[in-house]
């Protein structure tokens, strides 16, 4: 499930796609047109900040801004930064893995077999989205993704 963390973060990504080139935008101004905490998207922008997504300048002229095209910056990059591994349970996670617990054999588990495939469907999806097609979804102007195409 997108936590607020993750939800915030594409909503200010949304909001920083639609900037003009060379243009910013204050986390102030940011948090005010998304309705987000100031204090939270500080952090989000932070994060998203130091691992590559986003730059930001000081100064009165500053904020911040996408670090490249907004066809390039992949969703599912967006939400591993702020939320982590796509996969519902932690022993399908391609990154993170960890067995279960109550777990006699992962290989064999029918729990572990289903949610892989949920966490390949999702990342077949986000991880193919740019945050260009995002924001064009939100204004109800791109195509339907079908998997397999």
């Amino acid at each position: 499930m997108l936590t607020k963390k993750g939800k915030y973060g594409l909503k200010a990504l949304v909001d920083l796609a639609r900037l003009g080139p060379g243009e910013t935008a204050f986390v102030s101004e940011i948090a005010t047109r998304n309705n987000i905490p100031k204090k939270f998207l500080d952090t989000i922008l932070l994060e998203l900040r130091n691992t590559g997504i986003l730059r930001s300048k000081k100064g009165p002229n500053g904020g911040y801004s996408l670090s490249k095209p907004s066809e390039d910056i992949m969703i599912g990059q967006v939400i591993r930064a702020l939320d982590g591994p796509l996969a519902p349970i932690r022993c399908a996670s391609r990154t993170a893995f960890e067995t279960c617990d109550d777990c006699q054999d992962p290989e064999t588990c029918q729990v572990r077999v289903s949610m892989t495939e949920v966490r390949d469907a999702i990342a077949l999806i986000l991880d193919n989205m740019s945050l260009s097609e995002f924001v064009a979804k939100e204004n109800g102007v791109a195509e339907t993704f079908v998997a397999g195409e």
